[in-house]
């Protein structure tokens, strides 16, 4: 009978050059070593075949809980702020709305917690923002007027 590989997967010869090249950049003990090479091995073995499907994902807090009147909640890891988009692109790598995919929430979900919204649309229309520029303020207010360039 022809024999039979004694290795299924990936070429052993291929493991050990991935494994000698990760191992001369980098500092590793030698208790790390092992561990790496069934990471490897494992890998190599789990190539062009379908992946595995996602498990359920669990939010950190009740979704009706995650948006309270002084703050919101990150449902991936319970961190609580005024505003979650510079935390779910810092620490998850996540845009608002792949967040928002992510959890099956509707796009109108608060990303920004209520009190913070009202107070920040209430100095923008002290401010005058989002009017246009004419009616912001009276003519007589708006100060010097343009200088014309001279004849000469």
């Amino acid at each position: 009978m022809a024999e039979e590989p004694r290795h299924t997967g990936a070429d052993p010869r291929l493991i050990t050059k991935i494994i000698s090249s990760y191992v001369s950049h980098h500092n590793l003990g030698p208790d790390q070593i092992p561990e790496l090479i069934r990471l490897v091995h494992r890998t190599m073995g789990r190539l062009g075949k379908p992946a595995e499907p996602p498990a359920a994902l669990t939010p950190a807090v009740p979704i009706r809980r995650s948006v309270q009147r002084e703050a919101v909640t990150c449902l991936d890891c319970g961190w609580r702020g005024k505003m979650l988009r510079r935390h779910l692109t810092t620490r998850h790598g996540l845009s608002g709305d792949e967040y928002l995919r992510r959890w099956k929430l509707a796009s109108d979900h608060p990303l920004t917690a209520p009190n913070y919204s009202e107070q920040r649309s209430t100095l923008a229309k002290e401010l005058g923002l989002g009017r246009g520029r004419a009616r912001r303020m009276p003519t007589a207010q708006r100060g010097r007027p343009r200088r014309r360039p001279r004849a000469t």
